[in-house]
C-alpha cells in the first residue's frame, strides 16, 4: 500500500509541478552555457498566407477579418484564405460582403462538413507561400504577430513556431475563465521554457504556423490536428519554437459546461496523438523530445489522472498509521474542498481568481477519464464542436 501510495504521489507531483520545476532548473543551466541569441529582424519580408478556419461564425467572423487587415506587415505579402466547410449560418456570405482592406481575402467554401482538418486538408494545396499561419475565427490577434512569428525562420532549424493563447477575463472572474485563464498562463510558461530548453511539444490551434514545405496532409479522422501537425514536424528533428509576442486572445467559455466539452474533445485527441505517436516515448530515437513529450503530454493524459484516485484512496488507508499520511489526506480533503466550493460558487463572480484552481483542476482531469471513454467508444466525433464564449 506505502509502495502504491508513493509512487501514485510521485507522478501527480512530477506532473503538476516537478516538471516545470525540473525543466526551469534545465533552462537556467543551459543559458550558463549557451546563452540565447536574440532573434534579428530578416532582410526581406517572405509571403505568408494566413488561414482562418471558421464554421458557422457569423458572430465572429467580420470582427476576425476586421482584426486581420489591421496587421503590421507589407500588403503584397500576406493573404488572408478563409475555410468553411458546411457552415449552415451567413459565414460564407459575411466573408464575401466584407469591405477590401490592404490584404487580399479568399473564401474557400464547400457546403458539406468534414471537419477542421479536411477543411485545411483541402485548402492547403492553394498555399503558394513559404510560410502558412492558422489561426481560429473567434480569436483576436495582435497586429505584431504576423512580424514577430516569421523572424524565427531565419533559423533553418525552425519547422514552426506557436503563438500564446490568452483568455480575455473581467476584474471579477467567475470559475470557467479565471481557471481557464490561470491555467493558460501556466501552460504559457512551460512551452516558453520548453522551446529555450529544445522545442514546443505540439502548438495550439488558436495561432501557430508552419513552413508550408513541412505540412503533411494529416488523417481525416483526427481530433486534435495542431497538436499532432507540429508534433509530427517536431518528429522530423526541426524544432517548433514559442513566440510569446504573438498572441491570440479568447473570451472565456459562457458555463464551465461549455468548458468541459472543450476539454473532454481534447483530452479525447490527446489520447487518440498518444496512440499515433507513440513511437516519440522512445528517447534513445528522439532524445529531448521524448523527455519533454512525456513530461509535458503523454503523463497527462495517461498516468497522471488514474494516479489521483489512487493517491486518495492509499492515503485514506495509511492516514491512521503516521502522522505524515494524517497531514497529506487532510490536505487533500481541504483540496478536494476547495474543489468542491468553487464548483457552488462558480457562476459567482470573485476577486480571489485562485480559488477556482482545485475546481479547473478536477474539471480537466475528469475530462480525460470522458475523453477516453468517448475514444473506445468511437462516440468522439471528428468534427468541430465549438464551446460557446462570452461575445
Amino acid at each position: 500500500m506505502k509502495v502504491v501510495f508513493w509512487t501514485a504521489l510521485g507522478i501527480a507531483l512530477y506532473t503538476y509541478i516537478g516538471y516545470a520545476a525540473l525543466l526551469w532548473f534545465l533552462v537556467k543551466c543551459k543559458r550558463l552555457f549557451k546563452p540565447s541569441a536574440p532573434i534579428s529582424t530578416p532582410d526581406t519580408w517572405p509571403n505568408v498566407t494566413f488561414i482562418i478556419a471558421a464554421w458557422n461564425e457569423e458572430d465572429f467572423i467580420q470582427k476576425k477579418l476586421d482584426n486581420s487587415q489591421q496587421f503590421d506587415y507589407p500588403a503584397n505579402k500576406l493573404r488572408i484564405l478563409v475555410v468553411t466547410d458546411g457552415s449552415t449560418d451567413r459565414t460564407p456570405e459575411l466573408v464575401s460582403a466584407h469591405p477590401p482592406g490592404p490584404f487580399e481575402v479568399i473564401l474557400a467554401h464547400q457546403p458539406k462538413r468534414q471537419g477542421k482538418i479536411a477543411a485545411v486538408n483541402r485548402v492547403m494545396p492553394m498555399v503558394q507561400s513559404p510560410i502558412v499561419i492558422y489561426s481560429d475565427a473567434n480569436t483576436w490577434v495582435n497586429p505584431q504577430a504576423i512580424k514577430n512569428i516569421v523572424r524565427h525562420y531565419r533559423d533553418p532549424q525552425v519547422g514552426a513556431v506557436a503563438g500564446e493563447k490568452r483568455i480575455a477575463l473581467p476584474e471579477k472572474g467567475d470559475a470557467p475563465g479565471a481557471g481557464e485563464s490561470i491555467y493558460w498562463k501556466y501552460e504559457s510558461t512551460l512551452k516558453r521554457l520548453d522551446a529555450e530548453w529544445h522545442s514546443v511539444v505540439g502548438a495550439a490551434g488558436e495561432l501557430f504556423s508552419i513552413r508550408t514545405c513541412l505540412y503533411e496532409a494529416v488523417p481525416s479522422d483526427t481530433i486534435v490536428e495542431d497538436f499532432f501537425l507540429t508534433t509530427r514536424i517536431a518528429m522530423r528533428g526541426y524544432r517548433v519554437a514559442y513566440e510569446p509576442q504573438a498572441y491570440a486572445i479568447e473570451n472565456q467559455s459562457v458555463s464551465i459546461e461549455e468548458e468541459l466539452k472543450r476539454k473532454i474533445r481534447i483530452a479525447a485527441g490527446g489520447l487518440q496523438a498518444a496512440w499515433r505517436l507513440r513511437s516519440l516515448v522512445n528517447p534513445f530515437r528522439y532524445g529531448s523530445l521524448s523527455f519533454q513529450y512525456i513530461s509535458h503530454r503523454l503523463l497527462r493524459w495517461t498516468l497522471a489522472p488514474m494516479s489521483l484516485p489512487i493517491l486518495f484512496i492509499t492515503n485514506g488507508w495509511l492516514a491512521p498509521t503516521h502522522w505524515l499520511y494524517g497531514t497529506l489526506f487532510g490536505t487533500q480533503i481541504a483540496f478536494y474542498s476547495m474543489a468542491l466550493a468553487g464548483k457552488l460558487l462558480a457562476r459567482r463572480p470573485m476577486r480571489f481568481k485562485a480559488f477556482f484552481i482545485p475546481y479547473y483542476f478536477c474539471v480537466m482531469n475528469y475530462a480525460v477519464y470522458r475523453g477516453f471513454f468517448r475514444l473506445i467508444s468511437g462516440r468522439q466525433s471528428v468534427l468541430w464542436e465549438r464551446a460557446q464564449r462570452i461575445q
